[in-house]
């Protein structure tokens, strides 16, 4: 179709591969696209392989990337020098100037103000204003979400005596992002799939709710603000008291929350903000005290000294998930916070210990050898003949008056360091374990802080990474030390202070699990909750089968302050860490009664713990405590719970996931959500993690809106990146953004988003493919204008039906219309959303814009009156069906061009929000219209392939020969050459065509019409034979490696291994080089004959 291209801002260079390609639509559709998304490109890449079987990538050097640099700097300023030089003057030469001009048109414009007053519906401008002329992203984007929310086109729709309509409810909780700062390209994921499934189910009728929320997350918050605080005024919170400080917070998150608010509204995300939750708010808090003391009262909540992940730098104990583990290959001196010099890590440290009242001695191993200090047992293999003698005897310690008993147990490795195992029980959680099956002594040697406490002896006051290097001098003073050797190990890391996390014994509230962990396990198991894919329905499983207990004590002040209160008896000498001499109560007032009762007679005194509850505590009550419990007459909570959803990262299925699961059966007797959808990590496009030092943390606002390289690099220094890994950082932005990031607007990045999805491995995000799908919004918006022209004054039928006179084009596109209903109505109820993203852009992209379109020109220039109009009424439905077939994928957009629509009689519907989402309509279904129709399709895309490869721009002669009867017939219709010289172009002057019985044209290059037909193109006195015959047989070889590797790639084991998409994929490719293949050995035997004739 011959629309306008996008005026556009440059994409930049390639950087590395995708996982995953944009939709995989036809070759020449698919070209076209990735042809777009890197045009002009001076900056990211087009999608890779990376992740396909049999695929090695391939990481870029220094030298390779500063290659790049330096050329996309070159590149960047010729670009600058000629789009100076084209004024309006410049000529109509070719489709590169005129894209630049139009570039260029688009920068020259006034900056856009957004006439409509907020709240209002939009006041449409004309499609001849310069804002409209072309899409632009900002401009479209612009007015809509303020006028959906406010007329309330996002609340649950319920029937007059208030229950869910008749289809039913569909609900999704967000999962509440972090109040820390900018949301960044995963949050974008998981909105973008989240409210596509939202906008699908409410254009279907549901009852919808998507509730919009966030979470305060504790040590992540307190980290920044604590930081914030000493930097701008070198104040602690213990300056500020705990009172101002969590003023101070609040006011933080209030800042902060509203750039959230911001980022979600400017995706689209359909959101009920008169529903919107934090997980401190008042009516969130009652129901985190209400579980806290219910489980406590039924003896589920307990308290426990025991081993927990100290950070020394944050003061508090953290869980797993806030931990790294830094995987070392051997020795390796790391940077640890509060220290001048590096650290020393992945050795393991020999030394003897001597056994009491003898001279001989026992070697030990350890990569911690400051925890020596806190020995208090040697376990070596009861089957060991090396230390039998020794089983019952005591070590002595060196620095220490203590004795270590020497024990047996199996679960010491004989072959592993020397076979005999030091014992740190309160510093280790193996030997912690060991230590209570051995009845050992547990000694702390640690303060919070991480210095060396009284029980260290001499290195009391040290710290503990400069005992590390203290201990071993005093071992070798002493005789005792053996040696060093390289040893492959794990570094537990603090995520949010980069401190080495130390194992320490804490008086902690625990939860247990096993009681919780079974009904939740039976829930998945027998299909109340259906956990997708199915790999993480196993990783589900396995954690849930090896439970262990949950601490829920953080040592913080911003948070929910645990609802426990030790019972101070007069007289007493109370344990703290002893779980009787504490209660629980929703109030000071209750707890003081319940304590009343228990200790009949006494005198006491309450204190409240003064620690906070692990942040996934309140996190785990997110899908009913948002919905009003434990009010039990909520009516959300009636109409709306269970919920229905629950999308989200594998990463966090069990740390969040498992434990709504479990938090709710228990405490509602309910599921929270009837299926979990785990998507994708999100990585950089040379497949990296993100990460703020890589500098390649994108925000999705960035991406939308664009950016500036220097805005780029301003955003790095403003936060707290060292220097050496700010330079990282921006040399990376140098190298994948030389230029900035193009404006992409939410629809593109939305629709690519979604696209990436096929429930496979991780994605590798590429700025690039979403420019590309802005290119594809404009094709959208180009041939939406085309068809408003085309209708002028126009009323569409009320109902969505046939006229009953349509033509053989007609007939195929409201096919294509139904059938792509069909399927991607069927891929989103799989969620199989990049199979859904592809339905969607291959009937936009191919059927209608590239296909029926183009074809309807002849009809709207030539045809009867009577033509026109019902070639108007297809148009109208097929564009129609289009918009809101694509509607959840691209809100914005559809929403602009729908409303430019003329109505159907009757039709009162305000938005493409609430408008009917299309179903698969039988009396459009029609098979034998789109076997003949695709014919004429096929043999004009075989002519335009053959005259783009030998490079005709017109006059070129052609031939199309029919294999069988039945296709000679479909050819011979009064219809089908007009069709197929409208869809051929301008490039064919010629087009015979010849019966089955015919000989061969001759002196001709050949295309394969599957086993239907096949085209031929005059080449005679066009081409350099030798010169063509060389080039076919390379393009042959080519071809048939490229099958042979398919289908070595394609065998049983990989059938069962990839997802649907990459099948679809990789056997397209294989059926591509097959024809291919044909095509080059048909054209070469051509050429051979071509040869010998002259």
């Amino acid at each position: 179709m011959a629309l306008n291209a996008a005026s556009h801002n440059v994409a930049g260079e390639k950087t590395g591969p995708t996982t995953v390609a944009p939709p995989a639509v036809s070759d020449e559709s698919k070209k076209e696209l990735l042809e777009a998304a890197n045009a002009d490109s001076t900056g990211q890449s087009a999608p890779g392989r990376e992740n396909e079987k049999g695929v090695e990538k391939k990481e870029k050097t220094a030298k390779e990337l500063e290659k790049e640099r330096k050329k996309a700097e070159k590149d960047a300023k010729f670009k600058a020098k000629k789009a100076a030089q084209a004024g309006p003057a410049a000529t109509k030469e070719g489709g590169s100037k005129k894209e630049k001009k139009k570039a260029k048109e688009e920068e020259q414009l006034p900056e856009y103000k957004e006439e409509t007053p907020k709240g209002e519906k939009k006041r449409l401008r004309s499609l001849d204003d310069p804002h409209t002329k072309a899409y632009v992203p900002k401009v479209v984007e612009s007015a809509w979400y303020d006028w959906w929310e406010k007329e309330g086109f996002f609340k649950p729709e319920l029937q007059a005596d208030g229950t869910v309509k008749s289809a039913g409810n569909f609900v999704i909780p967000i999962p509440p992002p972090n109040v820390t700062g900018k949301l960044h390209c995963g949050h974008a994921l998981a909105t973008s799939l989240q409210d596509v499934l939202i906008r699908w189910h409410r254009m279907r009728g549901f009852t919808t709710l998507y509730l919009p929320g966030c979470d305060h997350a504790g040590i992540a918050t307190q980290s920044v603000v604590e930081k914030m605080l000493w930097r701008r005024e070198k104040k602690t919170r213990y300056d500020l008291g705990r009172q101002k400080f969590l003023e101070r917070t609040h006011e933080w998150k209030e800042e902060y929350h509203q750039h959230l608010t911001h980022t979600l509204k400017r995706m689209g995300g359909s959101f009920d903000w008169t529903r919107e939750a934090f997980t401190m708010d008042n009516n969130l808090s009652a129901a985190v005290t209400d579980s806290f003391v219910k489980m406590h009262e039924d003896g589920l909540i307990y308290r426990s000294n025991r081993l927990v992940n100290w950070c020394t730098q944050l003061n508090t104990a953290l869980s797993a998930l806030e931990v790294d583990n830094k995987d070392l290959t051997g020795r390796t001196v790391l940077t640890v916070p509060g220290y001048e010099r590096k650290v020393e890590f992945g050795v393991l440290t020999h030394f003897k210990y001597q056994i009491e009242g003898s001279d001989q001695t026992i070697e030990v191993a350890t990569t911690r050898v400051e925890t020596m200090l806190g020995d208090s047992g040697i376990a070596v293999h009861p089957k060991d003949e090396r230390y039998k003698h020794l089983v019952g005897k005591k070590a002595k310690h060196p620095f220490i008056d203590r004795l270590l008993p020497i024990v047996a147990d199996e679960y010491v490795d004989p072959e592993f360091g020397t076979g005999a195992v030091k014992l740190t029980p309160a510093h280790d959680p193996n030997d912690f374990n060991l230590g209570k099956k051995h009845n050992l002594e547990f000694i702390n040697i640690l303060n919070d802080n991480g210095t060396l406490n009284k029980n260290a002896g001499k290195f009391e006051g040290q710290k503990r990474f400069d005992a590390r290097y203290t201990v071993v001098t005093a071992l070798e003073e002493a005789g005792l030390f053996v040696k060093k050797v390289d040893n492959p190990m794990k570094v537990p890391i603090c995520s949010r202070s980069g401190d080495v996390i130390e194992p320490i014994m804490k008086p902690q509230w625990w939860m247990k699990m096993d009681e919780m962990a079974k009904p939740a396990i039976e829930a998945v198991r027998n299909g109340d909750i259906k956990i997708r894919p199915a790999s993480s329905e196993k990783t589900y499983m396995h954690w849930m089968n090896n439970i262990q207990d949950w601490c829920l004590s953080r040592q913080l002040w911003w948070g929910h302050q645990i609802p426990a209160y030790y019972v101070n008896i007069e007289g007493g000498e109370g344990d703290r860490t002893d779980n009787e001499l504490w209660v629980t109560g929703r109030t000071e007032e209750e707890a003081n009664k319940k304590a009343a009762e228990k200790f009949q007679g006494k005198k006491f005194t309450l204190e409240r713990d003064e620690d906070v509850l692990d942040t996934w505590y309140s996190s785990g009550l997110w899908p009913f405590s948002t919905l009003g419990w434990p009010n039990e007459d909520s009516v959300d909570l009636k109409n709306l719970f269970p919920t229905s959803v629950l999308e989200t990262g594998w990463d966090i299925l069990f740390f969040w996931v498992a434990r709504m699961i479990m938090l709710s059966l228990r405490l509602t007797g309910k599921v929270p959500f009837k299926e979990v959808y785990c998507h994708s990590l999100i990585r950089d496009s040379e497949g990296r993690k993100m990460s703020k030092s890589l500098g390649n943390v994108i925000d999705p606002i960035d991406i939308m809106d664009g950016i500036t390289l220097e805005k780029l690099h301003q955003q790095l220094t403003m936060g707290n990146l060292d220097p050496k890994e700010l330079k990282t950082a921006e040399k990376y932005q140098k190298t994948s953004f030389p230029q900035g990031i193009p404006e992409c607007g939410a629809d593109a990045l939305r629709m690519a988003l979604v696209g990436y999805t096929t429930g496979g491995g991780d994605i590798s995000f590429d700025v690039s493919v979403i420019h590309g799908y802005r290119r594809f919004c404009n094709k959208i918006y180009q041939a939406t204008k085309y068809v408003l022209g085309r209708l002028g004054d126009f009323q569409p039928r009320a109902q969505i039906e046939k006229g009953g006179n349509e033509s053989l084009p007609e007939r195929w596109i409201l096919h294509k219309l139904t059938t792509s209903a069909k399927k991607i109505n069927a891929h989103l109820e799989a969620r199989e959303f990049s199979l859904a993203t592809q339905v969607a852009y291959r009937y936009f992209y191919e059927f209608l814009c590239d296909t029926y379109i183009e074809n309807s020109k002849a009809i709207f220039d030539d045809g009867s009156e009577a033509e026109k109009e019902s070639a108007k009424q297809t148009l109208y439905t097929a564009i129609e069906g289009g918009l809101t077939m694509i509607h959840p994928f691209m809100p914005f957009l559809t929403e602009e061009l729908w409303q430019r629509l003329p109505r159907r009689q009757g039709d009162k519907t305000p938005s493409i929000t609430v408008a009917s989402f299309p179903q698969y309509n039988e009396s459009f279904n029609d098979e034998s219209a789109e076997a003949e129709y695709e014919l004429l399709v096929d043999v004009s895309r075989a002519l335009r392939s053959l005259t783009a490869e030998y490079g005709f721009k017109d006059n070129g002669k052609t031939y199309i020969q029919p294999l069988d009867d039945i296709t000679h017939k479909s050819l011979q219709a009064t219809t089908s050459l007009p069709s197929i010289r409208s869809l051929a172009g301008k490039t064919v002057s010629e087009i015979t065509i010849l019966t089955p019985s015919d000989p061969l044209p001759t002196g001709c290059a050949v295309y394969t019409v599957g086993s239907s037909a096949t085209a031929f193109l005059d080449v005679k006195g066009h081409i350099e034979v030798d010169k063509e015959i060389t080039k076919a047989q390379d393009r042959l070889k080519k071809a048939n490696e490229t099958i042979e590797k398919q289908k070595k790639i394609m065998d049983d084991d990989w059938e069962e291994k990839v997802s649907d998409v990459v099948k679809e994929q990789e056997k397209e490719k294989l059926r591509a080089a097959e024809i291919e293949g044909k095509n080059w050995q048909a054209s070469i035997e051509q050429f051979e004959k071509l040869k010998l004739s002259e």
